[in-house]
């Protein structure tokens, strides 16, 4: 990973809209992942703006919405879950609107970045990270390159025993999905159904279902093929160069990271003040370098090294042709419930 430039405290004064003097307030509390901003991140932001920040971690969306749904949110001001969280969370009434006027770098976003079918405008949330989903392989162990869901679902007999596909519900059943030229957020239980069957006889031919490791397995060659997400297979690149990405030709889904405030929040203004400053181009800039990740600040991304590009070409990827996957929406309960009794049944069939 590469280090966080660095920055200077007066000038990222300016660039976040308030003063280094302002005055303190106290402590508010954000939530994140383990490592999704720059170590000293906080450390700038309090020197900047005066405002101390509190760091709490969650590692799944789901161990956060159990905390936020169980007290309304309470004790948290910033919260950064993927866009289908902050859809339901918006829906129950606990996210604030989003004041542009207090968060003036919304003007660093791409334009698509406003164009999100979840929350058109960004009135409940900003983006914060945003990519796709497809095959990561060995360059220089399969050829042709794969070209589509299907060699993913029936690998063929060199590959077999060689493939990894993700665990998680809705990237799981989604190659399913996409494969048969249905939605990624299909509702239709004779289709969940349909492919519930098919990945239990894909679990025959493939290695395993991982999300967490999958990108060393194709760097030491256990594996050769895996499911992952764009982000998480320059992990595999960084590794070992001949791990390449590419988005199937029956396309794939858009997913988003972002930030949300919370309606119950009682330093409202320092929160706005705290998303404004992760806008910064230099801060979200971070982000793209070290965690490898598109961001949606074309401010930011404007700025990366052509070097880091070539290495990483899926960071190239353009906000138009992001914007032409389909995006993962909350789909409800009863639809919920039914792609998890669907993955634990997958689970559980036998080899």
């Amino acid at each position: 990973m590469r280090k966080l430039k660095h920055l200077v405290c007066a000038s990222l004064a300016v660039s976040i809209g308030f003063a280094a003097s302002a005055a303190s307030a106290k402590d508010m509390v954000i939530s994140i992942w383990d490592g999704y901003m720059a170590p000293d991140a906080l450390d700038k932001f309090n020197a900047a703006s005066g405002v101390k920040v509190d760091k709490a971690l969650h590692a799944t969306n789901e161990e956060i919405m159990g905390k936020l749904m169980a007290n309304g949110g309470e004790g948290y001001d910033v919260v950064f879950v993927s866009s289908p969280f902050a859809e339901i969370l918006h829906k129950q009434g606990l996210l604030a609107d989003i004041d542009p006027v207090k968060v003036p770098n919304l003007k660093n976003l791409y334009p698509q970045a406003s164009q999100l079918e979840y929350d058109p405008g960004n009135h409940f949330s900003v983006p914060y990270t945003w990519g796709t989903t497809g095959i990561c392989y060995r360059s220089d162990k399969v050829n042709p390159a794969p070209s589509s869901w299907n060699e993913l679902l029936n690998p063929s007999d060199a590959l077999k025993g060689k493939v990894t596909m993700l665990a998680t519900d809705r990237w799981m059943l989604g190659a399913g999905f996409l494969a048969k030229g249905w939605s990624v957020n299909d509702a239709d239980t004779s289709h969940i159904a349909a492919v519930r069957d098919q990945l239990i006889a894909t679990k025959k031919r493939i290695l395993a279902f991982d999300d967490t490791t999958f990108y060393s397995k194709l760097a030491s060659g256990e594996s050769l093929m895996a499911h992952a997400w764009d982000g998480w297979c320059n992990y595999g690149t960084q590794a070992n160069a001949a791990i390449k990405f590419v988005v199937p030709k029956e396309g794939s889904d858009l997913w988003v990271d972002t930030m949300v405030v919370l309606k119950g929040s009682k330093h409202q203004d320092e929160a706005f003040k705290f998303v404004n400053f992760m806008l910064d181009k230099a801060n979200h800039a971070w982000v793209a370098e070290n965690i490898l990740y598109k961001v949606p600040n074309q401010a930011a991304m404007a700025g990366l090294s052509p070097e880091l590009l070539k290495q990483y070409p899926n960071l190239t990827i353009a906000p138009a042709d992001l914007l032409k996957m389909e995006q993962l929406r909350d789909l409800g309960g009863p639809t919920q419930k039914a792609y998890t009794r669907a993955v634990t049944e997958i689970m559980a069939a036998q080899n």
